[in-house]
């Protein structure tokens, strides 16, 4: 079985949602492995002197314990436009480091950025994000992620976005997008038009 990770923003030295993060490593670890303890991620963490400021990725590689864990500097990916892509039969709800098929799926993209994968006729995920429409009141993200993305679960916790069913035929319903993940905050998001999701 292919290890799993968690991917945290670290910024000037503060490891952010820590606890969505710990929240879904140890639900996966008890789901796939059938382990009970609990690991702290805060204690497991140090952070080098040279990654105290600034903004790093932090990537923790786990199992039944944690594996490895690694920092490097963030660098947000320009995306501008999505290629949808059709996909029944795939399935991500754990974030594993076997990522073959979403890059399969990815070397679809044509001149696109990136791809938002459409399943059984509802918007999912793009090959590495959640993602929220903007409806030009509310921002909305899809009921059906492949993922539960730590971001997205804060953002619905403090209700700064809803979440609805999104079928294929809805996008023209919004105005733009924004993808978001635990490197991408929403206000941190850059603007999709909706007319570039082809």
């Amino acid at each position: 079985m292919s290890h799993l990770f968690e991917t945290i923003r670290l910024q000037d030295g503060e490891l952010q949602n820590l606890e969505y993060h710990e929240s879904r490593m140890n639900k996966s670890r008890k789901e796939l492995f059938r382990v009970s303890d609990r690991i702290m991620l805060h204690p497991s963490i140090l952070i080098p002197v040279d990654c105290k400021m600034g903004i790093f990725k932090c990537k923790v590689v786990y199992g039944t314990d944690i594996q490895n864990i690694t920092f490097e500097p963030y660098v947000a990916r320009k995306i501008k436009s999505l290629r949808l892509v059709e996909d029944n039969t795939i399935t991500y709800n754990y974030k594993y480091t076997d990522r073959d098929r979403l890059n399969e799926l990815l070397t679809k993209r044509g001149e696109c950025d990136d791809i938002l994968i459409v399943k059984n006729g509802f918007v999912t995920d793009t090959s590495f994000s959640n993602i929220v429409f903007y409806d030009g009141s509310d921002w909305v993200t899809p009921a059906t992620p492949l993922l539960q993305g730590t971001m997205r679960s804060y953002l619905l916790d403090k209700k700064y976005v809803l979440e609805k069913e999104i079928k294929l035929g809805d996008l023209n319903l919004f105005q733009k997008a924004r993808l978001i993940n635990a490197m991408l905050p929403l206000e941190k998001g850059t603007d999709i038009s909706v007319a570039n999701i082809l």
